[in-house]
């Protein structure tokens, strides 16, 4: 018989020290038996759902009853819900009285499917914001918002905000997106599970039988970027970059993404972007194959990640992880998680990313040191037990 094991807090010794995990061990000892529900819409593609399923393990292998539930819609609901999320990172939308009433009517219908006899309830992002509305509040409610809130648009944020003001306490990424709302807020910035298949080590041979697998060729330097096939990632800003670097030096490209069940929009950029293929610019959609995604970050000489906004961007610490220099926007999380000059190189302009992919591909040493210092900072900030840490100590505030 197979024999099945969760990670526990003890696995990650060696990468934060026994003190660490003694302390988080000790303050989820207080906490057992805590019942808390978190909802999202989504259960793969982005890093909304990758942390959600690595933290309620995590949690529950610390002893809180943490559980992770899945909004359902049709598709009408996620195209209105993808604009409200575009909107809230500064884009446009007409929010019309039908596209209100088809929001809100899902909401309730998941709230009829859904019953909440829980501790903490933890709702994620804009689209199952609504549920609060719907149950007598027995517990706290906690507003999870993972997404860049720096501009956001006027109407759609008052619209949300008949919800937001709701909640007990409000959970943003860093303390740019502050904007105008009762729940006091607090900053948890995310974090990457080190030991899934995505973030573990892997061996050559793993390596370079995952990049033969897709004829990813290795003969030049890469240049990556993963992420969801998204506007907001600029995939078109990428590929201008890249043209205008490879004006100084042979490299081969990779975009590699993926779509989520509630991003409708995917689809779309995907096709745009094939008309740009090349022997040496590859568009790929295999972004669930964790695998692949380790072995491009790993193998990779740099990777990407020039958002247009970004909430925080996962794929930058996973890269970092693995010891690889990333040249990052100027925007959002990737601020936090990238030292310009220091452990990678933060840009403005397509004009900046491209002399920064030159400039690393040049220089095998600036890129070693870079990516030494990247994964340190990783361990120091970004790996999961500090996230769950946090939610231990909101979860003690309201015990207060």
């Amino acid at each position: 018989m197979a024999q099945y094991r969760i990670q526990q807090i003890e696995d990650y010794v060696e990468l934060i020290g026994a003190a660490k995990v003694e302390r988080i061990r000790n303050k989820a000892k207080e906490f057992e038996g805590l019942r808390v529900a978190n909802f999202n819409s989504t259960y793969y593609g982005g890093g909304v759902a990758e942390m959600l399923s690595s933290m309620t393990l995590l949690m529950n292998s610390l002893g809180l009853q943490t559980e992770w539930r899945v909004i359902q819609g049709t598709p009408d609901f996620f195209s209105i819900t993808k604009k409200m999320h575009n909107a809230l990172q500064g884009g446009e939308i007409d929010l019309t009285s039908i596209k209100k009433e088809i929001f809100e009517q899902v909401i309730y219908e998941n709230s009829v499917r859904n019953f909440i006899r829980h501790d903490f309830v933890i709702v994620h992002d804009p689209q199952p914001l609504p549920l609060i509305e719907h149950y007598e509040k027995r517990c706290p409610w906690l507003w999870r918002c993972h997404i860049d809130l720096s501009r956001p648009q006027p109407e759609t944020w008052k619209y949300l905000r008949y919800w937001i003001d709701l909640y007990d306490a409000a959970i943003l990424s860093c303390p740019d997106f502050v904007q105008e709302m009762e729940p006091p807020p607090h900053f948890f910035m995310p974090a990457i599970n080190p030991f899934n298949i995505k973030n573990r080590e892997l061996s050559d041979k793993e390596i370079d039988e995952r990049l033969a697998h897709y004829n990813i060729p290795t003969d030049l330097p890469l240049v990556v970027q993963i992420s969801r096939f998204d506007p907001w990632k600029d995939p078109v800003g990428v590929l201008e970059a890249f043209k205008r670097a490879r004006k100084e030096l042979d490299a081969t490209l990779v975009l590699l993404g993926n779509f989520a069940t509630d991003d409708p929009e995917g689809e779309q950029i995907y096709e745009s972007l094939c008309a740009c293929r090349d022997e040496r610019i590859l568009i790929l959609t295999s972004g669930d194959d964790s695998a692949l995604v380790n072995a491009l970050q790993t193998r990779a000489a740099v990777v990407l990640q020039k958002s247009l906004r970004e909430g925080f961007g996962l794929t930058v610490s996973e890269a970092m992880w693995k010891g690889t220099p990333v040249i990052g926007s100027n925007v959002g999380g990737i601020r936090y998680q990238i030292e310009d000059g220091v452990n990678g190189f933060l840009v403005s302009s397509v004009e900046q990313a491209a002399a920064r992919i030159v400039q690393l591909l040049k220089d095998k040493k600036l890129r070693d040191e870079m990516g030494e210092r990247a994964r340190e900072t990783v361990r120091e900030k970004f790996l999961l037990p500090r996230y769950v840490d946090q939610y231990l100590d909101l979860f003690a505030e309201f015990r207060k």
